[in-house]
């Protein structure tokens, strides 16, 4: 199976020992539904991991709109260099 796009996750991070900000979190988590997506269109009946899909899809939501609220440069950053529609 071959992943749609590779995300350079050190380009998120806002210093060397982030894990947690938002702007990363969103990377790791279109990382992870560009896996699940590619997954999906070949185990059409995995309804659990369709599931789990949805809500890591909801998650990045949520997070995309708490960025856009408190800093909009680097909710345009992310959006511009993750290819997410908005």
């Amino acid at each position: 199976m071959s992943e749609a796009t590779t995300i350079d996750i050190s380009a998120f991070k806002q210093h060397d020992k982030d894990t947690g900000s938002a702007d990363l979190q969103i990377a790791l988590l279109t990382q992870r539904i560009n896996h699940l997506t590619g997954h999906l269109s070949s185990h059409v009946k995995d309804h659990s991991t369709r599931r789990g899909l949805l809500r890591m899809v909801a998650r990045r939501r949520k997070l995309l709109d708490y960025l856009k609220l408190t800093a909009e440069e680097r909710y345009n950053k992310a959006i511009k260099s993750l290819g997410l529609r908005r």
